[in-house]
């Protein structure tokens, strides 16, 4: 029985400068041939993508942070929820908020990555406060993430990063997957992917994708059940003009398994011991998680002659959604062992559109190469809900000892309603000079309005526009032996929703970020390793004020450093690491400067996988993964609380009976470690002991 040795890389590891610009020269020179946002042509040392500087580029040869987790990592690790996907990568935190049933969170470079992500380069919008678009990672093919500001090309966007999910596309050759899961939390799993060309023709083909997943989620007395489908199907319309379909639907039916706790009974003792990891401070009877989503769009892509090419990207989303979910307050009552209870509810939905048009450019002369990127986009949000928060009698709740049923559900409620409508021009230029020198600069103006109605007691409606200009370059040496350093400076901005304590806008929140770097491809090793330190701060932020009122001229700031590698160290060993130290500061006129909370100074990552080949243990696959995470803060007012560091530990074997079909058991948090993830003003538990089976079955 044969193995195929996957690639690990999400870089170009070609070993000589010559090289290097060969195979670049071969990539750039050629027409773009695959979808607009999963421009990928890929071989055992070469992936290239266009989330970084939409334009198909190797991250190795860009100027920026940019990690990937690709369609063979997320299999090995079993990634069933979207904020699992980097854990193994630098710069971010995965689920700082503990496990939630409901929503993926991320943090990325201590920044909250709430409006950070993407899917084929356009945007899904988290917004009404939990109007959130969930992704599901089965019919994902790939997730990049972008580092830093993004605002030169995805107009809004947080300081952070930006995650961008690259969907599955149909394929030029026949293929299949059948997929079971079973495991602990009552895990059931069935996956289904097929793709080929459309029979009777030759240019067409077609994608189908499809899963039902349930399970338990980490507090008592709650669940989930998905059921997801996403057809696809790519057209040739002419050897110049090529149309990609894409379409899914989403729907999510259960309880939410939301772990907010007080600091005392979860990171602080009382008289009465801890609250219990799996108690839920809910209501399960009246608690309710419904969400359905649809979404339909394209990619087209247009040879216009041997220079230009026109690329469009489109997508309309919709969404409906029902959340009753209860969480406890911030401390315990005076008796110590009772808590009362606000409620959040939100029954609406949204529809959003999104375009992005595209020419690019690209001259060839004898020493340089240039390629120009020219674009207009356009996005429109609108989300029309019923409110009903912070109403009915929640009280008294023990928290040791729980009892439900014992609430008076409100029947107070108001509807709101919040649109956004951006409009965004940019341009940005690469040059290549010889076989050395990447010079990178772009420039983009975005006209964002937002408006916000409502009619609740005391609510001001909100109808502001803002205009923005962002920036952003950088250079990079494409040096000897592999060693690529590189310097870059990049722009964002946020508009923010309503008005402080002197009726006046909230102005856009800015950030901007400095990063300097090294890419390293020894010729050594099948593999990558870089190196980035930055400089990155958001000006105008949202502070709390002593009378808890919002108000704006904050500063968040965050300097770290990070390291990254994933490679063969044998034919048959392959490491994957990360190193991430982050010092996050918060400034506001009323507290001055402080550390920021949930945000940890240092964070390290290692995996070994090893695959037998030849002998008894041919087509065995055994991993084993180590996670640390180290002591954060409650940076709530009047908190000083230090959360302890912690280390977990994962686990996968595989085994492929023959070529078609492989057993594969993964484990995470394999010693079942308690401990508290993060505080900020309320605590929460990191994910138990997860164990899943699954058997594939691949034609």
């Amino acid at each position: 029985m044969s193995r195929s040795r996957p690639s690990p890389l999400p870089f170009n590891v070609l070993s000589s400068p010559a090289r290097r610009m060969a195979m670049a020269t071969l990539l750039l020179g050629c027409p773009l041939a695959a979808q607009a946002q999963d421009d990928v042509a890929q071989s055992d040392t070469v992936v290239v993508t266009a989330t970084a500087l939409k334009v198909a580029t190797p991250p190795m040869e860009t100027p920026r942070a940019v990690s990937q987790v690709g369609r063979e990592e997320l299999d090995k690790r079993a990634v069933n929820s979207y904020d699992e996907t980097f854990r193994y990568r630098s710069g971010v935190q995965s689920a700082p908020y503990g496990s939630d049933n409901g929503v993926d969170w991320f943090n990325i470079r201590g920044f909250s990555g709430e409006d950070s992500t993407y899917q084929d380069g356009l945007r899904l919008f988290r917004e009404g406060g939990y109007f959130w678009w969930v992704t599901e990672p089965f019919g994902l093919e790939r997730v990049d993430l972008l580092k830093g500001p993004a605002s030169i090309l995805y107009g809004e966007a947080p300081p952070g990063g930006v995650v961008n999910a690259i969907s599955k596309r149909p394929t030029e050759e026949a293929q299949g997957l059948f997929e079971i899961q079973g495991g602990n939390k009552d895990h059931r799993q069935v996956g289904i992917d097929t793709s080929g060309p459309v029979a009777g023709t030759d240019d067409m083909r077609y994608r189908m994708v499809g899963l039902f997943r349930e399970g338990d989620g980490e507090l008592d007395h709650t669940d989930n059940q998905r059921v997801y489908l996403a057809p696809s199907l790519a057209v040739d319309l002419s050897d110049a003009t090529t149309v990609t379909f894409l379409a899914s639907y989403m729907k999510d039916h259960g309880t939410p398994s939301k772990g907010f706790r007080p600091v005392a009974g979860s990171l602080e003792g009382t008289e009465f011991g801890h609250i219990g990891r799996e108690t839920n401070l809910g209501e399960p009877d009246y608690e309710r998680q419904e969400r359905e989503q649809i979404s339909l769009g394209y990619e087209l892509e247009h040879d216009i002659d041997e220079t230009w090419q026109f690329q469009q990207n489109l997508r309309y989303n919709s969404m409906d959604l029902l959340l009753r979910s209860l969480s406890p307050f911030t401390a315990l009552n005076p008796d110590g062992r009772t808590v009362g209870r606000y409620l959040t509810y939100r029954d609406g939905s949204y529809d959003s559109f999104t375009v992005d048009n595209r020419l690019v450019g690209k001259w060839f002369t004898a020493n340089t190469e240039n390629t120009l990127l020219l674009g207009v986009d356009y996005q429109h949000f609108d989300v029309d809900y019923q409110n009903g928060d912070g109403t009915g009698d929640f009280s008294g709740f023990d928290v040791f000892d729980p009892e439900y049923g014992n609430y008076s559900p409100g029947t107070l409620q108001y509807q709101a309603e919040e649109k956004k409508e951006q409009i965004g021009v940019y341009i940005q230029d690469q040059l290549r000079l010889g076989d050395r020198w990447i010079l990178l600069g772009g420039v983009r103006h975005d006209s964002a309005s937002v408006e916000s109605y409502s009619d609740a007691p005391n609510a001001s409606d909100y109808d502001e526009t803002e205009n923005q200009l962002s920036f952003s370059g950088g250079v990079m040496y494409l040096g000897d032996y592999g060693v690529s350093p590189y310097l870059s400076y990049s722009e964002s901005f946020s508009p923010q929703v309503g008005r402080g304590p002197d009726g006046q806008a909230y102005e856009p929140s800015e950030g901007e970020q400095w990063e300097a770097g090294v890419k390293y491809t020894p010729d050594w090793l099948d593999g990558y390793m870089t190196a980035a330190v930055f400089d990155l701060k958001e000006t105008n932020t949202l502070y709390t004020d002593a009378q808890f009122i919002q108000s704006q001229g904050g500063e968040r700031h965050s300097q770290g450093f990070e390291l990254e590698g994933v490679g063969y160290l044998t034919e048959q060993l392959q490491l994957t690491a990360s190193y991430t130290y982050l010092d996050t500061t918060i400034e506001d006129p009323e507290r001055g400067e402080f550390r920021a909370g949930l945000t940890p100074r240092h964070q390290a990552s290692l995996w070994l996988d090893y695959g037998f080949e030849g002998g008894a243990l041919q087509g065995l696959d055994v991993g084993a993964g180590a996670r640390y995470v180290g002591e954060s803060v409650n940076a709530a007012p009047d908190r000083d609380d230090e959360v302890s560091s912690y280390t977990v530990y994962d686990a996968m074997a595989s085994y492929e009976i023959n070529s078609a079909w492989t057993a594969q058991v993964n484990v995470t948090n394999l010693t079942d470690k308690e401990y508290i993830r993060g505080c900020d003003s309320w605590c929460y538990y990191g994910e138990s002991r997860s164990v899943i089976g699954s058997l594939k079955y691949r034609w």
